[in-house]
This record gives C-alpha cells, structure tokens and sequence, in this order.
C-alpha cells in the first residue's frame, strides 16, 4: 500500500513537470514568433520612457509629429510617431549612457522610420532593420550584424562632429588673437570694423551703449566742414589759417567699441532746436565747443546771410555774450562766458583791493541764461591757474575773505551755489541742462607758462592714463546727484585725453603776429577737430530724449 502511495506520487510529480517545461518552451516559441510578426511592446514600453526622459530633460528642443511613416522590415504602418529634432549634442540619460547623439532631421524631409526613433533612444542594439552604410564600405563592412554597423555609423558621425568642433574651436582662437592683435594698434581705419559688430549693435540704445569707450579711426569724410567754409572759428582755434600744414587731425572719427553712432545731420538738428534757445556758458573750452556747433550748424544752411549776429561784433577771445540767429529756424545758438560760473569779485583786505571769487553767489550774467531750451553748463580750465590752486586770500564767502582754502573745497561749494540757483531757475519741463566734464591738456616738458609743449603730436594715442578724468569730474557728477533738476553730464574727457595732436600749439595765432613763441596752447583746440565730437554726442542726446527711432542715432 505504502508502496502504490509513494509510485503514484512519483509520477503526478514527473508529469507535472514534463507539464511545465513543455508549457514553458511553447510559451518561448510563442514569443519568437509573435516578436517576428509584431513590434515588440517591450520594445515600445522602453521607447516611450526613454522618450520622455529625454524630452524632458534637453532645452531646447523641438517635436515635430509625422504621420503615415513606413518600417522597411515590416508591411506595419506607424501612425503619429514622434520624432526629437535638435542639434547634435551630449548628454547623460537615466540608462547610464555618457553620451547620446541626436539626429537633426532635414527640412525637406518628410518621413523617417523605426530606425531614427531607435536612433534617438540610444537602442541601437534592438533596432529591426538594417542601418544604413555608406556606398564606400567594404564588403566585410556590409557584412557585420545590424547592431554593431549601427554602432559604426554613430562613431563615425560622432568623430566627423568632434572634427567640426575643434576646427571651428580653432578658427575662434585664431580669430580671437587677431581681434587682440588688431586692438594692440591703436586707431585704426574705417575699413577694420567688423561687419558682424555693425550688424549685432543696431538695436542698441544710447542708454545701453557706452560712446566714451572705443577708438579713433581714421575716416575720409572728415572733417564735417572746414575753416574756408565757416566765418565763424576766431583766429585763435583756425590751425590751418595759421599755417598748419599736416591735416590728419582733422580726419579723426570717434569709434565706440559697442555701437555706431549716426553721421551728425545738420538738418535735423536745425529740426530740433526749431524755434529754441541753445546757450552754451562756461569758460573759453566752452566757446570752442560753440564755435564748432555754429560751423556744424552752417552744413545746413543754403543763404548763409540769415545767419546773423544779433549784438553785432566779431567773436574774439575776449570778454564777450555772443548770440547767432538762424532765421529760416527761427532759432538761437548763445554763448555766455562765466569761467567759474559763479561771481568775479573785489574786496578790500587791508589797504588793498583784491580779486576775489564769491563762491556764494551765482554769475551776474545768469540772468541771460534763463529761459533757454538747451543748457550747456561747463567749468574747470580756470580752476587750475595759480591763484584758484593757491587760494590765498582769493575765495569769498558774504564778507569774508578766506586766508587760504583748498581749490577742491572752493570748487565742491561753487558747483552747490550753481545746482542751487539751478533749483530754483530752472524749469525741467522747458529746459535739457547738461554739464560738460573737463577737457584735459596736453602739456609735456612744463606747464603753460613753463615751456610745456604739445607741437610734435600728429597722431593719436594708443592709450591714455586714468588720470584724465579729474577730481573736478567726480564733484561735478556727486553735486548732480542732489540735483532736484534733471542734469545730463557729457563726459568728454576720457576720450578727448588721446588726441594730444588735435590742439593749436604754435598755431594759435597767424604768423608775423606778436607773443612768445615758447608758449604753446595745449588747452583749446584746433577747428574743425576735437570738439566737433563733443557736438555729436550732445546731439545723439538730445534725439534720444526727444524719441526719435533708434535707427536716427545709430546706425
């Protein structure tokens, strides 16, 4: 009995398993033949998560949906597949791969198959047809297994894109060394500007764009005008009339390194001052500067008679209010001198009358300056003669005579009385004040007075120091600050410190006159020249708080 038990438990046993493993070898041929006639929704599963975790995980990207697509190793149509199109790149996916390169689909294309989805997944090894190989392959090539040609077609794509890369990588490093090459020069000439730079700075503001950072390039079309063509340059700033014979200063057009500004349009700024008052006040550099905008001006104007002195007199270096009037614009271009803009004085110190500065008390001539459209506000040249550096018994406050005070304190307490009167004056509605910073001298070998001398210049600097740009500059830009009245400060001073060439030197006077040879005037500044810049900039302001296009200032 025991022994019928035991046999009849043997073999229910074995048939069991005979059972099982037979099951289990039909369910494998089962899933042959149906992963031979189907796709294999394994397959697809993987598909679809590497899918999204690439998607996901690359910026940017974009998803283009084909439909009607064919699979070359199969009768089955794949409907609405997705297709990652994107530049080729690397990435770490969740799989572990440290790279996988994606195949950027061409426009004209207009279906793709298994292979590129399989492609872009990285399965490279599941793919169910044959990968392309290129007509130049060997035999034994074409004859490998479908994974490992797939393979050899990636790496070959792979090493033709790390080809491109480092040649392109070492045609920036050779362009980049010339860039610093070409910078390592100096001012240049209009043909060196880069195209691309041109191109990429037209939209950019003159909020955005820095203009006092850049280079002096060597321009034909310059100058603006010349002294033959304007009555208006005083004999102490007309170089040529007085027998200077090289011209290249007059060639000179600032370059900023981060935009182009527009040619200065005459017309246009006729335009804007239409029916206005534009008063320059200041000391001799600002009547530089006002000369040149009335010769700037005069490009405009086809009967120079309706341009006209209104009070009558020749404009000299002396002492003098000047005031031209452009008829045909119904407008006025002035010049107020005032060299510190606050009160020239006399006070009894002792048994003596002596000179003095009220820096207490505003310029008696301000009085003319009210009721301007456009102010242009300048000091600082005088601020350096011996007896405002000295300060001994010079500065005034009400009745009291300093016995000594610092040039610099004297300055900060000036620049106050004038943003006070400035304050209360002043209407922001009506008027655009700006303040022009210092324009910086040229002496070398001494001072004004002491031999220094500017006449062996003839070209540009390729660099400048720092200290051009003054503690005056600084006091000036804090006092705007406090300013309630709005105040544009036009910084000259950086780039006017590379053109030591551009002033009159030993032509300041015309030949035969009178005065000292050894002294050399390397201050002021030859016209047309220098301050013609200063002009331009004034006038990419005014378009830009006016509104004009962007396209009116830049190019």
């Amino acid at each position: 009995m025991d022994r019928q038990r035991s046999f009849s438990f043997k073999s229910t046993r074995s048939m069991v398993f005979s059972f099982a493993i037979s099951s289990l070898f039909i369910l494998i041929f089962f899933t042959i033949w149906v992963s031979k006639s189907t796709p294999s929704i394994l397959q697809k599963t993987i598909f679809e998560l590497n899918k999204t975790s690439l998607v996901a995980s690359l910026k940017p990207l974009s998803v283009q949906t084909f439909s009607d697509l064919t699979i070359n190793s199969s009768s089955t149509a794949v409907k609405s597949s997705i297709f990652v199109d994107t530049h080729f790149r690397e990435h770490e996916n969740i799989s572990g791969f440290a790279s996988i390169p994606f195949i950027k689909s061409k426009d004209n294309e207009s279906e793709t198959t298994e292979k590129d989805r399989d492609a872009v997944n990285g399965n490279f090894s599941t793919v169910q047809e044959r990968a392309p190989v290129p007509e130049t392959a060997s035999a034994e090539e074409k004859r490998r297994p479908i994974s490992t040609q797939r393979i050899e077609v990636q790496r070959r794509e792979n090493v033709a894109e790390e080809t491109r890369g480092a040649t392109s990588q070492e045609k920036n490093e050779a362009a980049n060394k010339e860039g610093i090459r070409k910078k390592k020069k100096g001012p240049t000439s209009v043909p060196n500007i880069e195209t691309s730079r041109n191109e990429r700075n037209k939209e950019k503001s003159i909020r955005e764009c820095d203009v006092t950072k850049g280079r002096w390039v060597y321009d034909e079309n310059y100058p603006l005008y010349t002294n033959s063509s304007c009555p208006f340059i005083d004999e102490g700033f007309d170089c040529v009339g007085n027998g200077r014979l090289d011209k290249d200063y007059m060639k000179w057009r600032w370059q900023p390194q981060d935009c182009n500004i527009s040619r200065f349009n005459a017309t246009k700024m006729l335009d804007l001052i239409r029916g206005k008052r534009v008063v320059f006040v200041g000391d001799s550099i600002n009547r530089n500067q006002w000369e040149s905008m009335l010769c700037m001006l005069m490009g405009a104007v086809k009967d120079p008679k309706k341009v006209y002195e209104t009070h009558g007199r020749r404009i000299t270096k002396g002492k003098g209010n000047y005031c031209f009037k452009f008829e045909d614009y119904k407008c006025t271009v002035e010049y107020y001198v005032s060299h510190f803009l606050v009160h020239e004085s006399k006070a009894r110190i002792g048994s003596r009358r002596v000179q003095t500065l009220r820096i207490d008390a505003i310029d008696r001539g301000s009085s003319r300056w009210r009721g301007a459209d456009i102010l242009i506000f300048n000091t600082a040249h005088w601020w350096s003669h011996f007896k405002t550096k000295a300060g001994i018994n010079y500065y005034q406050e009400g009745n009291q005579v300093h016995p000594q005070l610092d040039v610099s304190i004297a300055f900060r307490r000036a620049l106050m009385t004038w943003a006070s009167w400035a304050d209360r004056h002043i209407n922001p509605r009506k008027t655009q004040v700006f303040f022009r910073s210092s324009a910086p001298s040229h002496f070398r070998g001494g001072q004004w007075n002491s031999g220094g001398q500017c006449k062996d210049a003839t070209q540009p600097l390729n660099e400048t120091s720092n200290s051009g740009y003054s503690e005056k500059n600084s006091i000036v830009e804090e006092t705007i600050k406090l300013m309630k009245t709005p105040v544009t400060f036009l910084n000259i001073t950086s780039f006017s410190g590379f053109r030591p060439d551009g002033h009159p030197s030993i032509y300041g006077k015309k030949p035969g006159k009178r005065y000292a040879s050894s002294i050399q005037d390397c201050s002021h500044w030859c016209l047309p020249g220098v301050p013609d810049t200063w002009n331009e900039f004034l006038y990419l302001h005014l378009l830009s708080k006016i509104g004009y296009k962007q396209g009116d200032m830049f190019q």
